[in-house]
């Protein structure tokens, strides 16, 4: 069996550049702690890249100096633990301005990970609250991790310091996912067939419990307007979720094996899974109906064959911020990169015992974590965004599938706006 379909011919596909790495210490450590690199994430402006390097670590790396410590010439690796980021002036004194790399022991082995950033104006959904024990300013940047004894614990980026510890999952915290709407909203993904909102406005009260898995929960993501949520896990189904009533909205099926990554494109017209199946559907949230299928095994397995071990599970897919290129990590051995305008992968690129990605703010670059506890960085391919693309992009912002369809404009107008042309 194949990782391309006949028609593609391997050696014509564009091999992604390699931009260079983050290698986790190689000391020895208690094998309990876990190695595994489950999480990378970059904050939402862009400013600091977190992974969780294994052994109950975290890392948080401020972005644009670890960029300025690659050198962009695809022969590079950086180790942090050699190259260590500088945030020292002339006279050896530490810049309270310049962001700084931290260390932080979890206590537990980490599975979830996120940024959270506050907007003034959002205010805490909680009506009746006279103090706080915590005051978000405008520039407040929070990191939350979510652990393996089903506690997760709110960090100040800026310090590194503990300020919340959130008790109430019985088992991992396997996903951590903020509104993007800057209000510090979390939703936690669990073993424990949870998904649960906190409001850190409200010093880290719950306010919701989704049920409706019926088992392990590995993956959530919010819509752009952070209106609604998908969760996916152990299961072939897609949930997705209204976050103003809390209420299920509908299920998703078309996947044949467990969901275990999910993301919204920027305009949130689409919605990319990546399964067990050997497969990423691109689908549109509004109607449930599947717009594209990136297969990662030929021929496609059997419906017996696509629930079983076949070394080409998926473990991880991210959209870029262009909302035209995806990319996923599969059990190959490799990563590729997808324009929703092609059937076969743009760029490909090898990586061993991937577990998860996700692209930089503007898109630029895509990290992968690994087994080891280590991260790999490549550049995205290029891709020119066309006018019509952009105009698409910028409509389906304000406007659903449903009210794309009542335009009055031609019907292939409608079928590009809705995602049936790409």
């Amino acid at each position: 069996m194949a990782s391309f379909p006949d028609f593609v011919n391997e050696n014509e596909i564009a091999k992604s550049w390699f931009i260079g790495e983050l290698l986790t210490p190689s000391a020895p450590f208690d094998q309990k702690s876990g190695r595994e690199t489950w999480t990378v994430s970059f904050a939402p402006d862009g400013s600091y890249f977190a992974w969780s390097q294994g052994h109950r670590i975290v890392r948080i790396v401020p972005w644009s100096q670890c960029l300025n410590n690659f050198t962009l010439d695809g022969n590079v690796s950086n180790n942090v633990e050699d190259r260590r980021l500088s945030t020292q002036n002339s006279d050896g004194q530490q810049q309270k301005n310049i962001p700084r790399e931290h260390t932080i022991d979890c206590g537990d082995i980490v599975w979830g990970l996120a940024f959270g950033s506050s907007v003034p104006e959002k205010q805490s959904r909680c009506a009746n609250i006279e103090w706080h024990r915590f005051k978000f300013g405008q520039d407040q940047l929070l990191l939350a991790t979510g652990l393996n004894n089903g506690r997760i614990k709110i960090w100040d980026v800026y310090t590194g310091k503990l300020l919340l510890n959130l008790m109430d999952h019985t088992e991992v915290v396997r996903d951590l996912t903020f509104a993007p709407d800057g209000s510090l909203i979390l939703v936690s993904a669990s073993r424990d067939k949870t998904l649960r909102v906190w409001d850190l406005k409200d010093d880290g009260n719950m306010i919701k419990v989704l049920r409706g898995h019926q088992s392990w929960v590995y993956c959530s993501a919010f819509s752009p307007d952070s209106s609604v949520l998908c969760s996916v896990g152990a299961g072939k189904a897609v949930f997705l979720w209204d976050m103003d009533a809390y209420t299920m909205i509908r299920k998703l099926e078309g996947h044949h094996n467990d969901v275990v990554s999910c993301e919204f494109s920027p305009d949130g017209a689409l919605l990319a899974t990546a399964s067990y199946d050997t497969r990423v559907l691109v689908w549109d949230p509004c109607t449930g109906s599947v717009l594209l299928e990136f297969g990662h095994l030929f021929p496609p397995p059997t419906l017996i064959f696509a629930g079983g071990e076949n070394d080409r599970w998926v473990r991880s897919v991210s959209f870029c911020h262009d909302g035209q290129s995806i990319a996923s990590v599969a059990d190959d051995r490799m990563v590729r990169f997808w324009n929703i305008e092609q059937k076969s992968p743009q760029a490909i690129a090898p990586l061993s015992n991937g577990l998860c990605c996700a692209f930089s703010i503007d898109g630029r670059t895509l990290a992968a974590g690994t087994r080891d506890g280590s991260v790999y960085f490549w550049a995205t391919p290029r891709i020119i965004s066309s006018l019509q693309h952009l105009c698409r992009m910028a409509i389906r912002r304000v406007m659903s599938t449903d009210e794309v369809k009542k335009l009055p404009v031609p019907d292939r107008v409608v079928d590009f706006l809705s995602y049936r042309i790409m």
